[in-house]
């Protein structure tokens, strides 16, 4: 969000900008596909395409191609294997290739559409060509498609927006915890609880969503989606169990419960009595969190933090 509130600021001020974007990266290469940054003709620079010598030469080039009237877009290859054709002067190995857009007062509406998309925890694809920089509602099923045929013919989409969210069913003091960890980690956070005028989630000023609910309504809600994930922390066993009954026959990435092994000993007894299969009872992540004796707010949210990254990443190669 940020990234993009600053483009939009040095834009609305009508300054001329380069936005400096990794669109492939192999090997050991600093720079990661989607990395970005912005440069003024000033020398103003936010964002990181990867570090060192490298970085430093590209943004000394953007500012003299600024000096232009009409500065071009392009993408240019990066080495990094020390002083050979294409190198970056670095040698650590790999390679990247960055795309160099020129955007001015013309981009604002664009960059707004992006600001609006993150704000409302909404999704988009954000689109790059030699002859393109725009944003669409439309939604890839992968963070990035690209393809370089030459200098002269390539692309790159990038999914923009929150690709998980994370709904925590309880707003006390755990819940605050972990909404602060997850929205540094980068999901879209939603906080719930069944209590007017809670202290702790009136408080809350990191999360994206803060709703008080009908707890009997939670299926409502929580977006039954492969992205979506859930960590149910409420006040007590009896809310505790009535959520997970309400969504176990729903399929989440995630779906655990805090509390003490003896309590949700008891709530798995009760639920398999009325009905719920052993099979979903296995799917529970409970006690929620990695195994770390975590006792504060803080390490708890970290233990569930880890637990849920394990999760989501458990498909990557």
């Amino acid at each position: 969000m940020e990234f993009w509130q600053q483009l939009h600021t040095k834009l609305q001020n009508k300054q001329r900008v380069y936005l400096l974007t990794v669109i492939e990266n192999l090997g050991s290469s600093p720079g990661r596909k989607g990395f970005k940054m912005l440069i003024t003709k000033n020398g103003f620079i936010f964002g990181s395409v990867g570090g060192g010598v490298m970085e430093f030469t590209l943004v000394e080039e953007a500012k003299q191609l600024l000096q232009q009237e009409n500065p071009p877009t392009f993408i240019k290859k990066q080495i990094h294997k020390g002083n050979i054709k294409d190198g970056s002067g670095m040698i650590c190995s790999g390679e990247q290739t960055v795309a160099f857009h020129y955007l001015d007062s013309n981009d604002i509406s664009i960059v707004e559409h992006i600001i609006s998309c993150l704000q409302h925890g909404k999704k988009g694809t954000l689109h790059l060509s030699p002859t393109q920089f725009d944003f669409t509602s439309l939604i890839l099923e992968n963070q990035f498609e690209y393809k370089i045929n030459s200098l002269e013919d390539w692309y790159f989409n990038e999914h923009i927006g929150f690709k998980e969210t994370l709904y925590i069913v309880g707003g006390g003091h755990v819940g605050v915890a972990v909404s602060e960890l997850f929205v540094k980690l980068g999901f879209y956070v939603v906080v719930f609880d069944n209590r007017e005028n809670l202290n702790t989630l009136e408080n809350n000023r990191t999360a994206h969503q803060k709703l008080v609910i009908n707890y009997n309504d939670i299926e409502n809600y929580v977006e039954t989606s492969s992205s979506s994930y859930v960590a149910i922390m409420t006040n007590k066993y009896t809310d505790d169990k009535l959520v997970l009954s309400k969504l176990i026959k729903n399929n989440y990435k995630f779906l655990g419960v805090l509390g003490s092994k003896a309590k949700l000993k008891t709530m798995w007894e009760v639920l398999l009595n009325e009905g719920v299969t052993q099979e979903k009872l296995n799917k529970v992540h409970a006690p929620i969190g990695l195994s770390i004796k975590s006792e504060t707010p803080e390490e708890i949210a970290v233990s569930i933090a880890a637990q849920i990254i394990q999760v989501k990443n458990q498909d990557k190669k």
